[in-house]
């Protein structure tokens, strides 16, 4: 049964890490020549009440368009593409790391928007549990808990700070089940729905489920401003997919992938997250916090604390090895996912911020949220995005990109029929 029809309207509004590739939270540039980037956000501030549309109990609200966005350009026959470096944090949530704040900061520095992936139960109060219904699962149940009333007020501040600077506000769902035994991967495609739709409900009636009613509400419609997520584990993306589809979602990231340019997957970008350099081995590593500490201290996220600063500078060097090679080669989106989380001593979080004060303010070089990556993509001839897609990893174009990428056919190498003849 849906969680629209379990819990109604008028009731809600009343009253309402086991990982195999992907782990998740259990804790609540100025323009530069041929390719500009995001402008620095002002501080945030919320819409003028005239332009204030509440939404349902008032946890949500219209507030016209998101502030920030940069208008998406088609590439000019022969342009070289911008570099583009996705950002983006699963189960995002502010508890007392005060990590969400942090990195909001750390992007605003650096000319930089992210995506973050809201988990619902961070919106629901722990003694309101029982309002989740998670498929395969009994009510109340979230292998991640749930929150308190004063961490879904400080999620909330974030949030509504976050999408006013530009930032994009996705999913990853509720209760975070992976594996054997009900985890997503098992998971039907209405049950996806069922899922996507508590987690919408979660953030669509925070108000009533805290009784924060006089609290400022989140300043966008969040039917309109979900477009994407990336699944638990990076577990059930099949099922997920189709629903997501149906849904009118416009990209998955719940894929891994080599540093090549998207394509389309049965409707949906799919922008997966991407295998990078792992210095000091011959296997390349997915360019998520979770997995290099997997690869690093096993699955115990507090492992020898004389190797920290090692681990971080090996994430750190792996993330700009892959940012160089499709800098200088075929200039394939960078899609990093990383948690808000102090793993081996916040070590991750150390490396993550390096990366982005490294790379964000280079020339060329546009930090974006997967929304903002998703409108580039979808104002791009379609027959110059098949002509990147055909670029290898690290591949530049032989012959250059103003010749790769020009309207006109590529003049024949000397020496062959066609070509024009040497004067002597």
């Amino acid at each position: 049964m849906a969680a629209t029809q379990r819990i109604a309207a008028g009731a809600v509004v009343a009253a309402v890490c086991a990982a195999s590739l992907a782990g998740c939270t259990s804790d609540s540039g100025g323009a530069k020549a041929g390719a500009p980037g995001p402008q620095r956000a002002k501080p945030a501030q919320g819409p003028p009440k005239s332009a204030v549309r509440l939404i349902g109990d008032g946890s949500t609200s219209y507030t016209g368009a998101q502030p920030h966005l940069p208008r998406p350009e088609r590439l000019k026959p022969g342009q070289k593409p911008p570099q583009f470096v996705v950002f983006s944090w699963d189960g995002a949530g502010e508890d007392g790391q005060k990590l969400f704040s942090h990195f909001r900061e750390v992007a605003k520095a650096n000319n930089a928007t992210m995506t973050y992936f809201l988990s619902g139960v961070y919106m629901l109060p722990e003694h309101k549990r029982d309002l989740y219904r998670p498929p395969q699962h009994s009510p109340g149940r979230s292998d991640i808990g749930f929150n308190d009333e004063q961490g879904i007020a400080d999620t909330v501040k974030q949030l509504r700070g976050a999408w006013l600077e530009g930032n994009e506000i996705g999913t990853h769902f509720n209760g975070h089940f992976c594996g054997k035994g009900g985890g997503v991967g098992e998971w039907s495609i209405q049950e996806w729905k069922d899922e996507i739709a508590q987690a919408k409900l979660f953030v669509k009636s925070w108000k009533t489920t805290t009784g924060m009613k006089n609290a400022s509400p989140l300043p966008f419609d969040y039917d309109k401003e979900l477009i994407g997520a990336r699944t638990p584990c990076l577990e059930g993306q099949k099922n997920f997919m189709q629903a997501a589809r149906e849904l009118g979602f416009r990209y998955d990231t719940s894929g891994v992938n080599d540093q090549v340019w998207p394509k389309k997957k049965e409707g949906l970008w799919d922008l997966s997250m991407q295998l990078v350099p792992f210095p000091g081995h011959t296997f390349e590593q997915l360019a998520m916090d979770y997995n290099f500490m997997v690869n690093q201290s096993g699955t115990t996220s507090q492992g020898d604390p004389d190797k920290y600063d090692f681990w971080g500078d090996q994430m750190r060097d792996g993330l700009l090895q892959g940012f160089r090679r499709a800098y200088d080669g075929n200039r394939a989106p960078l899609i990093i996912g990383n948690h808000f989380e102090s793993w081996n001593g916040g070590t991750y979080m150390r490396a993550v911020e390096e990366v982005i004060e490294n790379v964000c303010t280079k020339a060329e070089v546009r930090c974006v949220s997967f929304r903002q990556l998703a409108d580039w993509l979808d104002a791009q001839d379609p027959k110059v995005l098949a002509k990147l897609t055909t670029l290898k990893v690290g591949e530049a174009p032989k012959q250059g990109w103003a010749s790769f990428l020009s309207d006109r056919p590529a003049p024949a190498p000397k020496g062959v029929p066609g070509a024009p003849t040497a004067r002597r």
